[in-house]
């Protein structure tokens, strides 16, 4: 008994020997150095600290200001606490080439209860995945368990979900065509177009659940414009295209797809016509006549698709000169037409002259027929019902130089069918400049079977 007792007195003359040389005298002399400092400053000041028993007091006060610290902090450690480890990834054990699993979760949500040191130390372990192990089930729907390796024992994990609903399906497979789409397209350059997209198979193995086969309608190998570095004309080689399974709405069928990706070849051009353009004034002038109009630019050149490209004669520029009296100067943006990406010039400016009116006769154009059903014929009446005289207006330099063919005439017949009638007839011109009228307004025809 009295050796336990000399045990313990040791212990404690031990530990106030520490107490002693690590607090307070340390504390000690940081006050003898605050005291040399305030010497020449505060006699009465200096006398307080220089006495022992005040250095002793204040040694003291600060080492309970110092243990309490420690104790508050050492009580924080051992305090309980909940970390929340989020979206740790679930990994499903099972036969991947014979089964397809759905239900389980992508990722969950692990809790970890504990003393905030304990769980301090858990979060420093490396975080293992969430697994479920589907080892000997069968086809259907099934109750499983997911785990987490859990690195401190002294910490509760919990997870959200532990418990989850899956289902098991017999993995089948078909073969089904692969196409190509691209993307992006309109990031390519303006003026280039991608003529061909060659890949390097014309057809995919697709797996998974008998019902989500019968779903795929089409799968495509995604080209994506932003890959191709720098692209110019000619041909580029495109590696690891993503392969991307679609039902008949468009929306994307998860299936697994053998190989995942493929290569193409994909062919690029520039396809581009020069064209002239065409200016076209709209409205009537106030009491004047179209003279000139002429644009800055004769011609552009025009980029898009070939098919497009071919069957475009001209640009067509619309004027406005409505109620204008007065030589005037346009500018204008021109507009791309169908199937064309780019202009050579996007701004013009057009010059407009205008002329006192003056008319011009053309006598004798023949009335053409137009939209005449299947199985009649059609014919005048008399002669003067088969051709007219065509009033022309506009300023006398365009007149001079009109040439007679280029003004027709012609009746519209649709919906006409056996019998006499009295049609309208419509007189047009290639140049816009002018204004086209008939003297007579209708002539008398015959329509026969």
């Amino acid at each position: 008994m009295k050796k336990t007792s000399k045990k313990k007195t040791n212990i404690f003359i031990k530990l106030a020997h520490l107490f002693d040389k690590w607090i307070i005298t340390p504390i000690t002399k940081l006050i003898l150095l605050i005291t040399d400092f305030f010497k020449s400053n505060g006699h009465g000041f200096e006398k307080a600290l220089t006495n022992r028993q005040s250095l002793v007091v204040i040694s003291l006060i600060a080492a309970l200001i110092t243990f309490f610290a420690i104790d508050n902090k050492f009580t924080t450690l051992v305090d309980n606490s909940a970390e929340v480890l989020y979206g740790q990834k679930v990994k499903a054990i099972y036969n991947e080439e014979a089964y397809v699993v759905e239900g389980l979760p992508e990722s969950v949500d692990v809790t970890l209860i504990g003393r905030k040191w304990d769980v301090y130390l858990a979060k420093q372990y490396p975080n293992d995945e969430v697994t479920v192990d589907l080892t000997g089930l069968t086809p259907g729907t099934h109750q499983v368990t997911l785990k987490y390796k859990e690195s401190v024992s002294s910490v509760d994990y919990k997870l959200d979900y532990s418990t989850v609903m899956v289902t098991i399906y017999e993995k089948m497979s078909e073969n089904r065509e692969l196409t190509s789409d691209v993307i992006h397209k309109d990031h390519l350059d303006t003026k280039l177009n991608i003529d061909n997209i060659t890949l390097n198979r014309g057809s995919v193995i697709i797996k998974g659940a008998d019902y989500k086969l019968k779903e795929v309608a089409s799968v495509k190998a995604l080209v994506d414009v932003d890959k191709i570095t720098k692209p110019v004309v000619g041909s580029v080689t495109l590696s690891d295209i993503p392969l991307i399974a679609y039902d008949k709405d468009g929306k994307v069928v998860d299936v697994e797809i053998v190989p995942s990706t493929a290569e193409a070849v994909i062919k690029i051009s520039s396809p581009s016509k020069v064209v002239p353009i065409r200016v076209i004034p709209e409205g009537t002038p106030d009491g004047k006549a179209v003279n000139t109009l002429t644009p800055s630019v004769k011609e552009v050149t025009i980029y898009g698709d070939e098919a497009a490209l071919a069957d475009i004669e001209y640009l067509p520029v619309t004027i406005d000169v409505s109620n204008v009296n007065n030589n005037k100067t346009y500018t204008v943006n021109l507009t791309k037409p169908a199937g064309v990406r780019e202009i050579s010039v996007k701004t013009i400016t057009v010059s407009l002259t205008l002329d006192n009116i003056v008319s011009k006769e053309i006598a004798n154009v023949k009335i053409r027929t137009m939209n005449l059903q299947d199985g009649y014929v059609v014919q005048a009446l008399s002669e003067e019902n088969s051709s007219v005289s065509v009033i022309v207006n506009g300023s006398k330099s365009v007149l001079d130089a009109l040439d007679a063919s280029t003004v027709s005439a012609y009746i519209d017949l649709s919906g006409l069918t056996e019998g006499e009638h009295e049609v309208k007839v419509q007189v047009v011109g290639e140049d816009s400049r002018l204004t086209y009228t008939s003297r007579v307004r209708t002539v008398k025809i015959r329509i026969t079977k």
